[in-house]
C-alpha cells in the first residue's frame, strides 16, 4: 500500500521497511533551467546535467558548465523546508567556524515552488572518491592516517560546538532569528530533522519535535513515537502474529520509558550542552584522494546537535564486532567464479567471509587509533566515553525496540539494569546476533 503524504512523496510499506518513493521523477531539462537561472548562464552557454547518484531521500545530478562542475541534489519533502534549511545552515556554519572539508553551498530552494517541483541544493563538487571504493587497496598505515584525520575533524567540530558556539539543547541547526529569511548568522539547535520523526505517519504525530532541553526529553519523544506507532499497528493488525509482535514492542517501550528517568535527569537547568554529530559517517561519506588524504566529509542531511555522550560513540565506519586476531588469508576459500561480488570492490579471488573478518579486525585496531587521537585532541572525550556507556546502551535499546529487533534480550537487559547490574547491551544481545 502507498501512503500519499507531502506533495511528491509516497511511502511504500510492501517491503521489510517503510520506503520513500518519488510520486514523479525530477526532469533533467527542469534541473538545467534552475542551474541556468541561478548561475546566470545564457541560452548559448553549455549546461550539461547527468544523473550522478541516489540516496534514500534524494537524487544527485552532476552539473557541468564552462565555469566548472557542481552537484545539485533534489530532495523528497520528507520534512518540508526544515531538512533543506537545516542542512544549509549546518554546512555554512562548519565552513565558517572550522577547517573541516565540506561542500560549499552555491544556491538552494527550500520550497517546491520552482521549475523542478522539489526542494534542491546546488553545492560544490568535492574532489576525491569514497573511502569505501579505495578501502581494500589502502595499507594499514594509510587507514590509520585516515582515522587520525577523521578524529582531527571530529575534535574541531566538538570544540567549536562546545567551547565557541556553546550549543545547548538537542536539535538541528537553524538560524537564530526564525523570522529571518537569512541562513547566515549564528545558528542554534531547533526542531530536530530525524528519520524517526518524519518517517511515514510519524510526521503527523502530535509529539514534541525539539529543540529538546535534555536527553530525557529527546528520548521521551522518541519512545512516544514508538508507542504510538505500535499502538496503531496493533489496532490495524489483521493477523494475530502481527498484533502480538506490536504488543510485545509496546511492552518493551513501556519498560524503557519507566527506566528512562533513572538514567537521564528529567529536569535540567540550564539546558544540556550538545555538539554537532554526524551519525552516518560511513566510508561512503568520506572522500579521499589517491594518497589517502581525506578531501571531504559529505551527506550532512539530518545531522543534528546531540548530547556529548552520543558523540562519544565511534564514527559509523569504525563500528563492528571485535576481532583481535588478524585473519589468515590462506585459511579462506577462493571465491567461486559464478558468485557475483560487488561491482565496486575487487575480491582478489577470496570469498566475502575473508573480507568481512578482515574488516572486523581492522575496525578493532582502528578504534584504538581513534580513541587515542581523540583523547589527545579533545581530552573531554575520554570522560564522556567513561560516563556514557550506559546511556549509549539505552539509546541502542531504544533503536532496536523501534525496529522490533531482539525484544526479549532487550527486556533481559532492562531487568538487569533495574536490579543494579549493568551488563553491556551487546553482551546481552550476542546470542541472538550469533544466530543471525
Amino acid at each position: 500500500m502507498l501512503h500519499h503524504q507531502r506533495d511528491g512523496l509516497e511511502w511504500d510499506d510492501e517491503g521489510f521497511d517503510l520506503t520513500p518513493r518519488w510520486a514523479w521523477q525530477p526532469q533533467v531539462d527542469k534541473i538545467a533551467q534552475v542551474c541556468r537561472r541561478v548561475l546566470g548562464l545564457s541560452a548559448e552557454d553549455d549546461c550539461r546535467v547527468t544523473f550522478h547518484a541516489e540516496g534514500a531521500f534524494n537524487k544527485l545530478y552532476l552539473i557541468d558548465t564552462a565555469h566548472g562542475k557542481s552537484l545539485l541534489r533534489v530532495s523528497l519533502p520528507v520534512d518540508p523546508k526544515h531538512k533543506t534549511q537545516g542542512e544549509v545552515t549546518t554546512l555554512r556554519w562548519i565552513r565558517r567556524m572550522t577547517h573541516v572539508p565540506v561542500p560549499k553551498i552555491i544556491a538552494f530552494d527550500d520550497t517546491q515552488d520552482n521549475e523542478i517541483g522539489f526542494e534542491w541544493i546546488l553545492m560544490e563538487l568535492m574532489p576525491g572518491v569514497s573511502a569505501y571504493k579505495r578501502w581494500r587497496k589502502l595499507s594499514m598505515a594509510e587507514k590509520t592516517w585516515l582515522v587520525e584525520q577523521v578524529a582531527e575533524f571530529q575534535s574541531r567540530l566538538f570544540r567549536h560546538s562546545h567551547e565557541d558556539a556553546k550549543f545547548q539543547s538537542i536539535g538541528t541547526l537553524f538560524p537564530s532569528d526564525p523570522g529571518s529569511d537569512s541562513i547566515y548568522g549564528d545558528p542554534k539547535p531547533g526542531r530536530i530533522v530525524s528519520r524517526m520523526f518524519f518517517m511515514g505517519d510519524h510526521f503527523n504525530y502530535d509529539i514534541a519535535r525539539g529543540p529538546f532541553r535534555s536527553s530525557h526529553d529527546w528520548l521521551s519523544a522518541y519512545l512516544s513515537i514508538i508507542c504510538q506507532a505500535q499502538a496503531d499497528l496493533s489496532a490495524k493488525a489483521e493477523d494475530e502474529d502481527d498484533r502480538e509482535e506490536a504488543e510485545n514492542c509496546l511492552r518493551v517501550a513501556a519498560k524503557l520509558t519507566k527506566l528512562l528517568p533513572k538514567i537521564f535527569p528529567p529536569l535540567l537547568n540550564p539546558a544540556e550542552q550538545t555538539v554537532l554529530w554526524h551519525d552516518d559517517l560511513s566510508l561512503q561519506n568520506i572522500l579521499v584522494d589517491d594518497d589517502g588524504k581525506v578531501t571531504a566529509l559529505i551527506d550532512w542531511e539530518c545531522v543534528s546537535c546531540e548530547p556529548l555522550w552520543v558523540a562519544a560513540e565511534m564514527p559509523k565506519f569504525l563500528l563492528g564486532p571485535a576481532r583481535e586476531e588478524e585473519p589468515n588469508r590462506e585459511g579462506y576459500a577462493d571465491a567461486s567464479e559464478d558468485v557475483i561480488g560487488s561491482e565496486e570492490l575487487d575480491d582478489e579471488g577470496k570469498t566475502e567471509l575473508y573480507w568481512i573478518h578482515l574488516m572486523e579486525y581492522e575496525q578493532t585496531q582502528l578504534r584504538k587509533v581513534y580513541a587515542a587521537k581523540m583523547k589527545e585532541l579533545w581530552p573531554q572525550w575520554e570522560t564522556e566515553v567513561t560516563y556514557g556507556t550506559l546511556k549509549l546502551d539505552f539509546l541502542g535499546a531504544v533503536g532496536r525496540c523501534a525496529a522490533g529487533w531482539y525484544l526479549k534480550r532487550i527486556e533481559q537487559w532492562i531487568d538487569a539494569v533495574e536490579d543494579g547490574a549493568f551488563p553491556r547491551l551487546m553482551d546481552v544481545l550476542k546470542p541472538n546476533l550469533n544466530n543471525c
